[in-house]
């Protein structure tokens, strides 16, 4: 009886309430909620109610360590989440298999580039998935670091973008250029092509990276007769429209460094520009001052030098390396690290780096997102002609480091009863003779 009257007091709570009751419950017991009764399930469901609890959502930092070679060995792709309290959580990322790489995360979806015919847009917290066709199958040289993902916030349109390389029957005609930025929205039908006002650097999109900040998706482009020898290129994802920013005024290097690196980050939703000299010995290794730009107004080209630190780290991580007041950071090979914003000046004492967690074995193309764990659904795209089933075998439905190991395994045998054939081959040629 007593179960009874409790069922009666939660069904005739007053809808507003119950809404506020949820918005500040985590998606993993909302999901748990939805099954309770149907008048909850379409609270939780409610689209409107799904954008709030998206506003609410606490953001993380989130750290893909992409799969590679290291020592001999191969190793999976993994991520880690860092939480509000600085350290790494315990949820495993269970959405991204062994061989996906990370190219995008807007709203708790994650863009995944897979080395098959697909690509993936999978929801951090709730596992749901969508596989889509790529713009151009078997398409040779192609690179997760040539697609991006992002949210118009007017429109509500998801969109994915490739920068597509000059080819010819899939093969690259000049790997340097591309002329064609190819787009997809989330529901529709096929990819379209949106041609570039003309060719650009394919080189500069590896090198600085890619942001998407309101809607709009930037890169960094070379521009010999600009400051710096680079500008910004601007791609507006609801209008198709393209438009080039200049860098503010460029600041003598010094000799007796190397070359200046520029990359293209987003710290608190602006577009910012991080550059620093090289070392002469190791064009990878950052020296001097880094000094970080924010685009203040896109109309009339105006930056505001944000930050200037002098002793910066080796490596900066992208797309996002400052979360919450805070640098993201790689130390040495293995170490991932946070150091305090002091200031608009600052120094970086090394001996106040916080360590976070040791990766290793991996050791290069450390990525740093912002994400968090949304409600936002999937299955209301499924049904466009471009969503496919997978063939392949889900990784992340088994232990991810088990799938790694039993396909390396399978291609060893197969490798290994080759070279029989051929050693048979030989013998069978030399008997011969």
């Amino acid at each position: 009886m007593k179960q009874i009257n409790e069922k009666c007091i939660i069904n005739h709570l007053p809808g507003d309430l119950v809404e506020r009751v949820f918005f500040g419950l985590p998606v993993s017991t909302l999901l748990t909620c939805v099954g309770v009764c149907k008048h909850w399930h379409n609270i939780i469901r409610d689209p409107q109610f799904v954008a709030l609890h998206l506003q609410c959502a606490p953001s993380y930092a989130l750290l893909f360590f992409p799969s590679g070679l290291v020592s001999g060995k191969h190793y999976p792709s993994d991520a880690v989440l860092i939480d509000e309290a600085w350290s790494p959580s315990t949820y495993i990322v269970p959405v991204i298999g062994p061989g996906d790489f990370l190219f995008g995360s807007c709203n708790g979806l994650l863009g995944l580039y897979t080395k098959t015919s697909t690509i993936k847009i999978a929801n951090l917290a709730t596992g749901e998935c969508l596989h889509l066709g790529k713009p151009v199958k078997n398409l040779k040289g192609d690179n997760f670091c040539f697609y991006s993902f992002g949210f118009h916030p007017v429109t509500k349109e998801y969109k994915i973008t490739h920068f597509l390389g000059d080819c010819i029957n899939g093969r690259p005609h000049n790997k340097d250029r591309f002329n064609i930025i190819q787009v997809y929205t989330l529901g529709d039908e096929k990819w379209k092509d949106i041609r570039t006002p003309e060719a650009l650097s394919l080189i500069s999109v590896r090198n600085s990276g890619v942001v998407n900040v309101d809607g709009k998706m930037y890169w960094l482009t070379e521009d010999m007769s600009a400051s710096w020898q680079h500008a910004v290129m601007s791609f507006d994802i609801r209008e198709e429209s393209f438009a080039m920013i200049q860098l503010p005024a460029a600041r003598e290097d010094h000799d007796y460094y190397g070359s200046r690196k520029f990359l293209i980050r987003d710290i608190d939703g602006k577009i910012c520009i991080v550059t620093a000299q090289t070392s002469r010995y190791d064009a990878r290794t950052l020296v001097g001052e880094l000094q970080i730009w924010a685009l203040d107004n896109m109309v009339e080209q105006r930056w505001s030098q944000k930050y200037n630190i002098k002793y910066p780290p080796d490596y900066i991580l992208g797309p996002r390396f400052v979360h919450r007041d805070r640098i993201l950071t790689q130390r040495g090979r293995n170490n991932v690290c946070s150091y305090e914003l002091l200031g608009e000046n600052f120094e970086i004492d090394s001996s106040k780096m916080v360590k976070l967690l040791d990766f290793s074995p991996c050791r290069h193309n450390l990525q740093s997102h912002n994400c968090v764990k949304s409600l936002v659904r999937l299955d209301v795209y499924k049904n466009a002609k471009i969503v496919c089933r997978p063939k392949q075998w889900e990784g992340w439905e088994l232990n991810k480091w088990e799938a790694w190991e039993r396909g390396l395994s399978e291609n060893e045998k197969l490798c290994s009863v080759i070279h029989q054939v051929e050693l048979n081959g030989i013998v069978c040629r030399l008997h011969s003779n």
